[in-house]
């Protein structure tokens, strides 16, 4: 009995550390919302119970998230190199995939926006969203773009930003930072391991923590349904926009597209089994 309880301790760890590696890994990714995943895991509630009131149950929460953090670290640290190459030659491929995956999860968010009863209203809502959230990111994606410069205060403006990402689900802050040209100098601050830009990260990303759990945390509470059905239309409408733009296929031919093909379908199973992972072992 005791050798099945750590066993079974083992699988939920791995099991969140595998998730917390989808959320840091979907933090990075342009188009994609770490907040968004995390809700898709069913860990997005969870995390904003414990940073809205830290200090209750502090030692159980610490270790209850202890390898989700890891494993967004990981996500963030260890996949930004590779994440960076794809993009850079591999691009139709990695995207596709991040594609697949969040497809695959979709039937698991769709049942945890309506875990607490839904209406027609809240299925028109989430049609609504995806459709007016595509429209404004597709604007925002070809008419917005300024460069700030490089120092203290616009890396500690990166870290709320990258912060918001994961408070408010569905927010890209890749995307954002993209925007204002910060995009690839962080990411190459975090394969080079520069403090001097992740430290202001950090903190910019600690503020902006701590001063929206609360807010959303009560917003949460009094709509949930509302929220969640917001949320799932935000997801579906920013899983859309990273679609690769249409001059990345020229060179394709059968082959290629039967590769992406299958790179697809193993995306979908691979979110489709991420998004009952835990299900599984109750």
């Amino acid at each position: 009995m005791k050798d099945t309880k750590t066993k079974n301790n083992f699988i939920h760890w791995m099991i969140r550390f595998l998730k917390g590696i989808f959320i840091g890994s979907g933090a990075i990714l342009p188009g994609v919302s770490g907040g968004a995943l995390a809700v898709v895991f069913g860990l997005y509630e969870p995390i904003i119970r414990f940073l809205a009131n830290i200090r209750k149950d502090f030692l159980k929460n610490i270790f209850y998230f202890l390898p989700v953090g890891l494993g967004a670290l990981s996500g963030i640290f260890i996949l930004a190199t590779p994440i960076h190459y794809g993009l850079k030659h591999y691009p139709v491929y990695i995207l596709w995939a991040f594609i697949g995956a969040i497809i695959g999860t979709l039937p698991s968010l769709y049942r945890e926006a309506g875990k607490k009863g839904r209406t027609s209203k809240h299925n028109i809502l989430l049609i609504l969203t995806a459709i007016i959230s595509f429209t404004l990111l597709s604007y925002f994606n070809h008419q917005l773009n300024m460069e700030i410069p490089r120092n203290f205060f616009s890396w500690l403006l990166a870290g709320g930003i990258f912060a918001s990402g994961l408070i408010i689900p569905g927010l890209s802050p890749s995307n954002f930072l993209i925007y204002f040209s910060l995009y690839q100098p962080l990411m190459a601050g975090i394969r080079g391991l520069d403090f001097s830009i992740i430290l202001p990260v950090v903190l910019g990303a600690i503020v902006i923590i701590l001063s929206l759990a609360k807010v959303m945390r009560s917003i949460m509470e009094k709509f949930y349904t509302t929220v969640f059905h917001f949320i799932l239309g935000i997801v579906i409408a920013s899983t859309a926009i990273i679609a690769p733009e249409h001059s990345l296929y020229t060179a394709f031919n059968g082959f290629n597209y039967f590769i992406l093909l299958l790179i697809f379908l193993i995306g979908i199973s691979l979110g489709y089994w991420m998004g009952n992972l835990e299900e599984s072992f109750e």
